[in-house]
């Protein structure tokens, strides 16, 4: 890393939420495991110091599965970050979850393709983690997300006046196409509530890290799975994104500030290789 940089928080978003920040320090982060999206951009939020991950790149250069999870999540465990904030754009699968809604997703199901899920593939670990090659490992993740997290980020969503949903199912896709209606009405069958391309395996590689990872979703669209309309544009998603993301920002930055001390976290998130002898330290 080419410059000391400290940052307890982690948001991994757009260039829509770093650059309502006044004052940013630009970080170029080396990884064992490449390079992560962009930069890391430091800047102080509510009295607590953040880092900043644009998931696609800055200019949304990188598509959902060519974005490089493990660098990312590395990079900002790497400055300091324990907790992280993972907000993404969603569609609804529900008629109830229409555009503008903001859900707070506790479960998740994977249903991607391609990419790399894990630190624990059998291979030697970057000399951070001493260099050993551990046993196999299973990291707990019936609950995907942190529950403090998800309690502070639904207090802060009503704060601003939103009525963000407390709770539900969100399903990743490889992308980058949208789903068929037949895909998307599969997935309202199963009872599951909005769909994205990016929130896995960002959740699990924070847990395998030991970070408190929350996901706050905006539905920008009703999926493919709408008996009337032509499906999904990206251009309407980036319309109600858009009209949304400054008072996402606001939810965000009154999150930042409300998560607890990094010092005080004794959540599930905690204890995710409780049992397990790794044989090695965090870094």
């Amino acid at each position: 890393m080419a410059t000391k940089a400290f940052a307890d928080i982690g948001v991994i978003g757009g260039s829509g939420f770093y650059s309502f920040l006044e004052d940013v320090t630009e970080v170029s982060v080396d990884t064992p495991y490449g390079s992560p999206s962009d930069s890391l951009f430091l800047g102080e939020v509510a009295g607590r110091q953040v880092a900043f991950l644009p998931r696609h790149g800055r200019g949304h250069t990188l598509p959902p599965h060519r974005i490089n999870y493990r660098a990312n999540l590395w990079a900002l465990r790497s400055v300091g970050v324990r907790q992280v904030l993972g907000p993404c754009a969603v569609g609804g699968l529900r008629e109830e979850h229409g555009p503008g809604t903001l859900l707070v997703p506790d479960q998740l199901v994977d249903r991607t393709k391609t990419r790399v899920q894990t630190y624990f593939d059998g291979e030697p670990l970057p000399a951070a983690w001493g260099g050993a090659t551990p046993n196999v490992v299973h990291t707990t993740f019936a609950d995907p997300y942190c529950p403090d997290g998800r309690r502070v980020a639904l207090k802060s969503a009503r704060g601003r006046g939103w009525e963000p949903v407390d709770g539900g199912t969100m399903v990743v896709v490889e992308g980058p196409r949208f789903s068929t209606r037949a895909e998307s009405r599969w997935h309202a069958a199963a009872g599951w509530s909005v769909v994205g391309m990016t929130g896995h395996p960002e959740a699990v590689l924070a847990r395998e890290l030991g970070l408190c990872y929350t996901s706050m979703a905006l539905v920008t669209d009703l999926d493919a799975g709408a008996e009337t309309g032509e499906g999904v544009s990206h251009t309407e998603v980036l319309r109600v994104f858009g009209a949304n993301v400054g008072r996402l920002r606001e939810v965000l930055f009154d999150a930042v500030g409300a998560l607890p001390d990094t010092a005080d976290r004794d959540c599930l998130c905690t204890h995710a290789h409780d049992g397990w002898d790794l044989g090695i330290e965090l870094p």
